[in-house]
This record gives C-alpha cells, sequence and structure tokens, in this order.
C-alpha cells in the first residue's frame, strides 16, 4: 500500500500571524515538502492543479519535473490533472516527457476541478463537463497506446495520423486514477477503462464514500477487469498531530476557523466527526485511517492534505516527520495484516511493465 501527502497549493494567511507568504514562498515550499515526503519514506507527492488565486499549482508538470531532479524514490503525482480543460493531446505529451525524466516514478489523478470559471478561461462550456471528460479521456487513452491515431470528436479540432511524442517510457503509459467526490458518472469511467478511482474524501462522511467506491468495485466486475476486490482504490484525509490530542486541537483550531475552503461553517468537533479529518495524537490518527478499511474494504493508496489552511512551512515538515516516523510504519504493518492475496498492490511503472511482459510472453 502507498501513503503520501496532497497539495491543492492555496496561499492562505496564517490566522495566528496574519502574514501571507508570497507565490514565491509558497511555490518553494511545496517543493520542499515534497522532498521532506522523500526523506520520511512516504511514498507519493501530488500536487493539485488551479488557475486561480489563492492557488500557485497551475503548471503541475514543470514542478513536478523539478522535484523529479531532486529525489530518487518518490512517486510523483496530481492531485487533479484537469481532463476538461486541457487538451488531451498536451496532457499526453506532458506527462508522457515527465515519465521519461523521472525514470518512470509518475501517475496523475483525472478530475473535473471545483472551480466553475476555469472552464471559460480555456475555452469550454461547464455544461458540458461531463461529456468532456469523457470525450478527452478517450483520446488520452488512445494517444498513449496508440503509434499513430485518427481521431474526431465533438470538442476539439480532429487528428489525422498523428503520433504523440515521446512516446510512453518503456511503451507503458503512466497510470491514471479518475478522481471524484461526488459523480458516479467518473466511477463508471475509471471502471470501464479498467483504471485506478480516487475518492478524496476529505469532506464527505463515511457512508457516501462507501457508496461510490462500491459502485466503482461493481462496475469494475462488470465490465470483465476483475473482481471487486481487486479493483485499485485511492483515499484522501486531512491531519494535524502533537504528542497531546488537546494541543493538537487547541493549536489546529484557528487555522480551521479560518480556512477558504471550510472555515466560518460547521465547528472543527462537528467536522472531525463527520468527515476524515482527524485532528489529535499520532495514534489517534492511526486509528482513524485503519478504520477507512472497514469502509472501502483494502485499497491500494493513502494520500494525507498537510499543508493547507495557511500553517507555515516549518510546522508542515514536523507534521511530516510524525507522519513518516510514528504513523505511516504503523500503517503499513496493520494494514498488511489480513490483507487477502488477490488484493493488488498498488500499481507502479515496473508492476505494469511486468504485466505487459507477461502477457506478451503468454
Amino acid at each position: 500500500m502507498q501513503f503520501g501527502i496532497f497539495s491543492v497549493g492555496d496561499v492562505t494567511p496564517d490566522p495566528t500571524t496574519a502574514r501571507t507568504p508570497s507565490e514565491h514562498e509558497r511555490i518553494k515550499a511545496m517543493v520542499a515538502i515534497a522532498l521532506k515526503a522523500e526523506e520520511v519514506s512516504l511514498d507519493v507527492f501530488a500536487t493539485g492543479e488551479h488557475h486561480n488565486p489563492p492557488f500557485v499549482p497551475s503548471s503541475p508538470t514543470t514542478m513536478l519535473g523539478y522535484i523529479a531532479a531532486r529525489t530518487e524514490r518518490l512517486i510523483l503525482s496530481t492531485a487533479t490533472t484537469l481532463i476538461t480543460t486541457n487538451d488531451p493531446v498536451k496532457i499526453a505529451e506532458d506527462f508522457a516527457m515527465l515519465q521519461h525524466l523521472a525514470d518512470g516514478r509518475v501517475d496523475l489523478m483525472l478530475g473535473r476541478g471545483n472551480t466553475g470559471p476555469v472552464y471559460p478561461w480555456f475555452g469550454q462550456d461547464i455544461r458540458q463537463g461531463l461529456p468532456l471528460a469523457r470525450e478527452n479521456y478517450a483520446l488520452l487513452h488512445r494517444l498513449w497506446r496508440e503509434d499513430v491515431v485518427d481521431w474526431e470528436g465533438t470538442f476539439r479540432t480532429p487528428l489525422q495520423a498523428f503520433t504523440a511524442t515521446p512516446r510512453p517510457l518503456d511503451g507503458v503509459p503512466p497510470f491514471v486514477w479518475h478522481g471524484s467526490i461526488r459523480s458516479p458518472e467518473i466511477a463508471d469511467q475509471a471502471a470501464y477503462y479498467g483504471d485506478g478511482f480516487f475518492h478524496n474524501n476529505i469532506f464527505w462522511p463515511a457512508e457516501h464514500t462507501r457508496r461510490m467506491v462500491q459502485l466503482y468495485r461493481r462496475r469494475y466486475a462488470h465490465y470483465g477487469h476483475g473482481r471487486p476486490e481487486e479493483a485499485v482504490v485511492g483515499l484522501g484525509g486531512q491531519v494535524f498531530m502533537r504528542k497531546n490530542s488537546q494541543d493538537a486541537v487547541e493549536e489546529f483550531r484557528p487555522y480551521f476557523d479560518n480556512a477558504p475552503v471550510y472555515g466560518h461553517g460547521p465547528s472543527l468537533e462537528d467536522f472531525t466527526e463527520q468527515t476524515p479529518l482527524t485532528v489529535g495524537s499520532p495514534q489517534q490518527v492511526i486509528e482513524r485511517t485503519l478504520a477507512f478499511r472497514e469502509t472501502v474494504g483494502d485499497y491500494q493508496r493513502q494520500l494525507f492534505l498537510m499543508d493547507h489552511a495557511g500553517l507555515p512551512l516549518k510546522t508542515v515538515l514536523e507534521q511530516l516527520d510524525i507522519l513518516g516516523e510514528e504513523v505511516v510504519p504503523v500503517l503499513r504493518e496493520e494494514f498488511a495484516k489480513g490483507r487477502p492475496a488477490e488484493v493488488p498492490d498498488a500499481p507502479s511503472h515496473a508492476s505494469l511493465l511486468k504485466a505487459r511482459e507477461e502477457v506478451t510472453a503468454a
């Protein structure tokens, strides 16, 4: 099972000091956080994609390419690559290039995004969000698997005898996660292609997460890719930790109360009760995360949001030390216990290459 972190790259004032970092500081902080993730033996760093303030990660492959040059083991991914407003040809070429530079340590999570105005900024209509997602991914899927593509659709100009360059490393496309919080159509799309489904359940109760993942698993089996328990699932989560749980709550409360995504709404206590947000001791985080298996079954990837709401870089790096040293080693051990043999590991470039070679040999 893979453990890692994802960042939405928000530039938010620190409510305890009223200081707002510059965009330059925030971008550099995201890089420092990724390097720390490798240092504490996490598996994955993922960045979001946003094109509006107060967010900075508008060019994920640029950032991930820079991080690739400074890391050796870390899998580089996205917390959303906008399949609706990016040209699938550009996605195909950008991520294949990144795949080569990172020696295969690359996958990506596709999503529609949660910012309505981004659609007209890139010449699209938000009312066509789902058809765009379906058509653009159908093209992207082919561009990585066919050397020459003839294609015609609704939302972009046709392609005639087109070859995306560079070709995927070793002829193996990056693994794709389809990310969705609320759209069953996206869960079905992930299942149709036999791809991964990532439910970023940070704002939703467990029962909603259960229904979405169960739908994906049923459809995965329906489309003939294997049994439901063989489907590839990832989950999101949010944590803030201190040795003493009351210290964690006291320190995190002003950040929660003023956060742009959930501040000035439900209380911290209500939010932690109703969603996966866990604010407390490392042991509380371990117990809460292990309980996710009761909701969705055995799964392959767990990503945590750690650097949001104006938390200073020093605090985030401290959180990563706790996560890497006290939490993830226990989670690895506990999640491995009783894990059925038929449940696959999280896909990697090496495992996908091996699977293709086995099919070829057979």
